[in-house]
């Protein structure tokens, strides 16, 4: 990723840059905006032509930077990028989503799992050219159990492919979560009460949606209707073993299959070091 693309990206009033560490339901909330934004629970056309990565090397600069100019609808973006590396403009709504870090970990093992990764290279080799695509520094060969995979993400300090970035990421917004045009979810709360969150989410972005579309929105963003949907909403939609695997179970708790109290022992360590209790709570909805 290269957050210095926002650059050749004219912002307008009522733009969306949904910025979300990996793993926390980025795309799950891409999808809700742009069932807000459009009103009806069809989206006009793909995810990926409609919702852009900006700082992606998947698209060229110049392409991104064109497609974007082109929009005629409410532009709503899509980042990995904390808050402190986009541009900060009044004019636009700023999304970020927390989840549970150990869920996002095991998801993330599953989002590896799944790429098909000749043809990551081939996306990024067209972007940056064959050197520049190369990414064997950045991503070894994984380790041979899901735990393992599991503590290399959780202990990892890189700021993109590591769990401290995710907590990078949330700190950013947490310290601006009351500003007006700064938006803050949690995961667990779009799964508890997914009308009350996207009801709450409309109502920061100043969408008045008639009160008889609420249910067939409400029912798009559900996530069996995502997965039933995936070849044009998953993202990247070529880079993918199995599309809707992208969508492999949005669930909470996976993590529990195989920590035990030494693991959860090292866990606490770990998150303590990396966000004050008041995070920590928040991002795991009670007590780690």
């Amino acid at each position: 990723m290269d957050s210095a693309r926002w650059d050749s990206i004219n912002l307008r009033e009522g733009d969306i840059i949904v910025s979300t560490p990996a793993k926390c339901g980025t795309t799950w909330t891409q999808i809700i905006c742009g069932l807000l934004v459009f009103g009806r629970p069809e989206l006009p056309a793909p995810l990926d032509d409609l919702s852009l990565w900006v700082d992606a090397f998947f698209r060229t600069e110049a392409d991104t930077a064109a497609h974007l100019a082109a929009q005629g609808h409410r532009r709503f973006m899509k980042s990995h990028t904390p808050l402190d590396g986009l541009p900060f403009d009044e004019r636009v709504t700023y999304i970020c989503v927390g989840r549970d870090p150990r869920d996002a970990g095991v998801s993330m093992d599953h989002h590896l799992a799944n790429m098909d990764m000749e043809k990551v290279m081939a996306l990024r080799a067209d972007t940056l050219g064959p050197e520049g695509a190369d990414m064997t520094d950045a991503m070894p060969p994984p380790a041979p159990t899901a735990k393992e995979r599991f503590w290399n993400w959780a202990e990892n300090d890189d700021p993109v492919l590591g769990m401290a970035g995710m907590f990078r990421h949330i700190e950013g917004f947490w310290a601006r979560r009351d500003d007006p045009n700064i938006v803050l979810l949690h995961y667990a709360d779009l799964k508890a009460d997914l009308e009350g969150q996207m009801r709450l989410l409309a109502g920061s972005l100043g969408i008045a949606v008639p009160e008889e579309v609420w249910p067939e929105l409400v029912r798009a963003a559900t996530f069996d209707q995502v997965k039933s949907r995936a070849e044009t909403l998953a993202p990247e939609r070529s880079m993918w073993h199995d599309k809707a695997e992208f969508f492999h179970k949005g669930a909470n708790g996976q993590w529990r299959e195989f920590f035990d109290e030494s693991d959860l022992d090292r866990y606490r360590e770990r998150v303590a070091s990396l966000a004050n209790p008041e995070i920590n709570e928040w991002l795991h909805q009670g007590p780690v």
